[in-house]
């Protein structure tokens, strides 16, 4: 059984791997957007062989679960709250609000609720891994959390780039352009990206505000959890273990040593980059040309209201 894992699993760490390498050659790219995209160039040009399916989709679901455990080693605490709590509630209001927001538009979109959950999810927290985290939860089909992710990707790169001409059209300082940028753009990578572009204080008042909504992604996904267990019937653990395992990261990390978090990090990137790419290679760019309207409008939407609802924290900390 474990043999029939290794072809698969072997591919999605050399995706994962190169995905990393590139992004210390050219920091500003963010690995887990390499992977996915080098995953979907595998894809359209053929796929991987149907030997490394089983590692891949190991790769996708329980990889994924260990990096989005380990990102928990990110939250620096004491960072986190020293923006001040009005600053926190306006990144807790862009979680539930973006989400509560979302799913409302996608009704009279007519797009499925589990594409929906996913977009809110996604678009609201933290990128791939929250549609990965729902998947966790949900299991949701392999082809919409592809869909979705690929759609975290276009979105959120172009925020990424629009957000910083916005705060210096608008006239921001460098902190409040950061605090928009951490409270608006879907990934901590595209995050990191945003505050670099505008420079000064934007990039470390981004990443405190971003991993803020980061936060959120425990207590959303016990809601999403519990939510399930009433719909279905069944009794899944209420809180799963790797939330738990997030939240316990987030405890400890700041008392980890050095060395020990350095190395705790570098295999976080190295799980998320090997998940991103084996759920490129699931996707079907067919299925992707495909994407209908509905859900790409649903997108497009859920970008701007994201924006529109991280917005305060810029003018809070301007």
């Amino acid at each position: 059984m474990v043999a029939r894992l290794v072809p698969g699993l072997a591919l999605a760490a050399a995706g994962g791997g190169f995905a990393l390498l590139l992004h210390a050659t050219v920091p500003a790219l963010s690995p887990t957007l390499v992977a996915i995209l080098l995953g979907m160039l595998l894809a359209a040009r053929g796929g991987a062989a149907s030997s490394m399916r089983p590692g891949l989709r190991v790769a996708s679901r329980q990889v994924l679960r260990v990096g989005v455990a380990l990102l928990g080693l990110q939250l620096v605490l004491p960072e986190i709250v020293a923006l001040g709590w009005p600053v926190l509630l306006v990144a807790a209001a862009v979680v539930v609000l973006g989400i509560s927001g979302t799913l409302a538009l996608a009704r009279p979109l007519g797009v499925p609720p589990e594409q929906a959950l996913l977009v809110a999810c996604g678009f609201s927290i933290c990128g791939a891994a929250a549609v990965g985290a729902v998947e966790g939860v949900r299991r949701s089909r392999e082809e919409d959390v592809a869909t979705v992710v690929s759609l975290v990707v276009v979105c959120g790169s172009a925020v990424m780039l629009a957000l910083p001409l916005g705060a210096v059209a608008l006239g921001f300082t460098p902190a409040a352009a950061g605090a928009w940028a951490g409270a608006s753009i879907h990934e901590v990578g595209q995050v990191v990206v945003a505050g670099g572009l505008v420079g000064g204080l934007a990039l470390q008042v981004a990443v405190a505000v971003k991993l803020a909504r980061v936060l959120m992604l425990a207590p959303v996904l016990a809601v999403i959890s519990y939510r399930s267990r009433r719909a279905a019937g069944v009794r899944p653990p209420l809180v799963p273990a790797f939330v738990v395992a997030f939240l316990a990261c987030a405890v400890v990390g700041a008392a980890l040593p050095a060395p020990v978090l350095g190395a705790a990090t570098v295999v976080q990137s190295g799980a998320l980059a090997m998940a991103m790419f084996a759920l490129g290679c699931s996707l079907d760019v067919g299925t992707l040309r495909r994407t209908g309207a509905p859900l790409l409008i649903l997108a497009a939407a859920a970008t701007g209201l994201v924006a529109l609802l991280g917005l305060p924290a810029a003018l809070l900390v301007g």
